[in-house]
């Protein structure tokens, strides 16, 4: 359990220390998020700044140190760091997975991977790590993750982040939707990046891939994951609800039914997202292999308010009994 005044003395270290490096470097403050995160790490910083500024600093970085922290208490300092960025204003691809929904992942994982004590894990969008990492933290398991994303300032709030941690994982800055040099894995955990791909060349080797026009980038991600998926391996995606609906679902829904069984389908709470369109359900499937089969029926299910414990009780026993009854994993 994270102790909360812990967390709050690193978010503050962290808020204050970004902010004095973003404006000495005249950039943004989640760019200095990143630059005090590597200070942090690498336990020093560059000699670049002048006597106050780094005496400063080092005051700040001496009011408390990582090896005083949980690796918890580490991820919940760094997310509120990251939203502070947030809100001051940047592109719309730059966004968390919420807490109460990662960790509800990782509950939904560890019923589907009981039996696995090592796996090996991807996150194809891993954004700024928060999902991995929530998930990493609550494990028992032994655990090797690869991540992968497009956009520089989030790699690096994940790479700073996840270092802080002491996880065991290797980033890669690229399109996910290109080669990927990495062996197939026993788990796929993602926040589906939702839209248009504009890379149309790189789309057309996909069977997911639009007839006319850009194709759908949570489409060929879906695809994609699938590909560096072992037989029988498990993949939870966060998916928007519209999912299943337009011009190109029935070319999706076919190629789901070849290539994967459906698990389940949980939708979460209207009530987490500010517009309709932009809800999103958990969708938790199995690449198909040998010895897989579907189970005797699908977990399908709206997820009450996060902050009702008692319907979010009485949810919760009706999915370990799903597990317990028809769950063929």
């Amino acid at each position: 359990m994270a102790d909360f005044k812990k967390v709050e003395s690193f978010y503050r270290l962290l808020h204050e220390t970004a902010t004095i490096l973003s404006e000495k470097e005249q950039t943004t403050y989640l760019d200095g998020l990143i630059m005090t995160g590597e200070n942090l790490v690498q336990g020093g910083m560059p000699d670049k700044f002048d006597e106050q500024t780094k005496n400063d600093l080092i005051y700040k970085y001496e009011s408390i140190t990582l090896d005083e922290l949980s690796k918890e208490e580490i991820r919940k300092g760094y997310q509120l760091a990251i939203l502070q960025g947030m809100k001051m204003g940047v592109q719309s691809q730059h966004a968390m997975t919420p807490d109460a929904v990662a960790l509800f992942v990782g509950y939904l994982v560890e019923k589907a991977m009981n039996k696995k004590e090592r796996i090996t894990l991807l996150d194809p969008a891993i954004g700024t790590g928060n999902l991995v990492s929530a998930f990493l933290n609550q494990t028992k398991k032994k655990v090797f993750s690869y991540g992968s994303e497009v956009d520089e300032t989030l790699i690096k709030l994940a790479y700073v982040n996840l270092n802080a941690q002491e996880h065991d994982i290797q980033l890669y800055h690229q399109d996910s939707l290109q080669s990927l040099m990495i062996d197939p894995v026993d788990l796929v955990i993602t926040d589906l990046p939702v839209g248009y791909y504009p890379n149309d060349e790189t789309a057309s080797t996909y069977r997911l891939k639009a007839e006319k026009g850009h194709s759908l980038a949570h489409h060929l991600m879906i695809e994609q994951a699938l590909n560096h998926t072992k037989e029988g391996g498990f993949l939870f995606f966060l998916i928007p609800n519209f999912l299943f609906a337009g011009d190109e679902a029935q070319k999706l829904n076919k190629y789901l039914k070849e290539q994967a069984v459906i698990h389940g389908l949980l939708q979460l709470p209207l009530t987490m997202f500010k517009k309709e369109e932009q809800a999103k359900s958990i969708f938790f499937i199995q690449k198909r292999g040998q010895g897989v089969a579907a189970p005797k029926e699908a977990l399908m299910a709206e997820l009450p308010s996060f902050s009702d414990p008692k319907a979010l009780q009485s949810i919760m026993k009706k999915i370990d009994a799903w597990f317990k009854t028809s769950f063929t994993g």
